[in-house]
């Protein structure tokens, strides 16, 4: 059984997906929130799951919290830490303390448009396609080893509020896939940091590197 660690901000809808799927063979031992108020708290609890916040107001320094936050989260010795609409940018200290377990999912299709404000400027640039990332997080913001990648076309009339929901939809679908191939140790970084996944009937050398679905 594999522990998961899931930090959110606000409602955590991808964390509900999460958590929805009953992966087997992954135990969701907490999810933490860094405000008090935020709603996915209550659908952890009501689940059964550790609920617990860390507040980032009440510590002097990003340092500070995140040394915080590592400490809470590692008392559930976790095998996977879970970003799932967790707002706060991570030192470099806490994602080396988490490298190679710890996942983040962007709503584009990384590179383009790291940051905020994704489907803003992707209907700005007028592009055809947009989509989300399921990404290893490194300290770059944005820039971690992509485990899995969705898209979806933008459509003649859309705005932003439009073009997010059709991405969350896929956001709901993908994430909980990558976890399990975390979980079933089908996940592989290569020498180059591309992520290979190995499928369920190939043999244990039968690594390819994981598509972009539609």
């Amino acid at each position: 059984m594999k522990k998961v660690v899931i930090l959110i901000s606000g409602r955590g809808s991808n964390m509900e997906a999460i958590v929805r799927a009953q992966i087997p063979g992954a135990q969701i031992a907490a999810v933490i929130s860094n405000r008090p108020d935020a709603a996915g708290l209550g659908f952890a609890a009501a689940h059964g799951i550790a609920a617990q916040c860390v507040d980032h107001k009440d510590y002097p320094s990003r340092e500070a919290f995140d040394a915080a936050l590592a400490a809470t989260i590692d008392a559930h010795e976790p095998d996977l830490v879970v970003l799932a609409g967790f707002m706060r940018v991570l030192t470099d200290g806490f994602v080396s303390h988490y490298a190679g377990r710890l996942l983040n999912i962007h709503p584009s299709l990384l590179p383009s448009f790291p940051g905020l404000h994704t489907h803003r400027r992707a209907l700005e640039a007028g592009v055809r396609v947009h989509g989300t990332t399921v990404h290893f997080v490194t300290p770059t913001l944005d820039c971690g080893p992509i485990v899995i990648q969705a898209v979806v076309p933008v459509l003649p009339g859309d705005d932003e509020a439009a073009l997010a929901a059709r991405v969350l939809e896929q956001e709901h679908r993908i994430y909980p896939q990558a976890v399990r191939w975390f979980v079933e140790g089908r996940l592989s970084l290569g020498a180059d940091g591309r992520v290979q996944v190995r499928s369920e009937t190939a043999s244990p050398a039968g690594w390819t590197v994981p598509p972009v679905e539609a």
